[in-house]
């Protein structure tokens, strides 16, 4: 997607399925990059020097555990770039935001909330000027994050949703931090009606959510402790 002073680009990691969200202003010269993964900070340093801009922010919707974060070795590619993340993750970052800040590149910025839930870090990004947000591992595609590990709480989850993400807009566009079944963005009116999860009562969403017995995550023993200090290891 691009525009008169608006560049997004969608990336993705097929082993955890992230997706990385690249926002730039073009006149300006001056982007963020949302959740990056430490396997392609040499992919995505090389796309932002061919677009011949300046990344302000190396940025996370949240302390992550199941891949590694880009931020810290996206800042020894690119020197001038700050990592950032939410106060409340308690992990390591240049520059820490709380619900409510706003955080600018050129003549765009982004609205910082928190939905906590799946971690007590997690925030969402929200473009209102684009009619779209960021939302992390809070919201997924038809799904949400889990709630079985790192501070997760699913009656937290299931207020920050229904407060702060679905009291946008309907046709507000909605960009998950991943998606295992190929599909790249949704919307709060879709998931207003389709989500499997969120469409029941707080008393059906957390008894689904304490009974989906899923599996330890595999990078959770890696990917937390590397990520509380930005990724890389001093």
């Amino acid at each position: 997607m691009t525009g008169k002073r608006l560049l997004f680009r969608q990336l993705f990691d097929n082993i955890s399925c992230t997706y990385t969200y690249l926002l730039g202003d073009i006149l300006a010269k001056e982007a963020v990059l949302i959740d990056p993964v430490l396997e392609h900070a040499e992919r995505d340093a090389r796309i932002i020097k061919e677009l011949n801009l300046n990344l302000k922010y190396a940025m996370n919707t949240h302390m992550h555990a199941d891949h590694v974060t880009g931020t810290g070795q996206l800042k020894k590619i690119l020197p001038n770039c700050k990592s950032l993340i939410s106060k409340e993750s308690g992990a390591k970052a240049d520059v820490y935001v709380t619900s409510g800040d706003v955080i600018k590149f050129g003549n765009h910025q982004l609205e910082v909330v928190a939905t906590p839930g799946h971690t007590n870090g997690c925030v969402t990004y929200i473009w209102r000027d684009q009619e779209m947000a960021f939302t992390g591992d809070t919201l997924l595609i038809r799904g949400c994050g889990r709630t079985d590990f790192q501070e997760g709480d699913p009656t937290t989850l299931y207020h920050s949703i229904h407060k702060n993400i679905f009291s946008l807009p309907d046709h507000y566009l909605l960009y998950p931090a991943h998606d295992y079944k190929g599909v790249m963005c949704t919307s709060v009116g879709e998931e207003k009606l389709y989500n499997p999860r969120l469409t029941k009562s707080l008393d059906e969403f957390v008894d689904i959510m304490k009974n989906l017995n899923l599996p330890y995550p595999k990078m959770i023993d890696k990917a937390v402790p590397a990520n509380k200090v930005c990724g890389v290891f001093d």
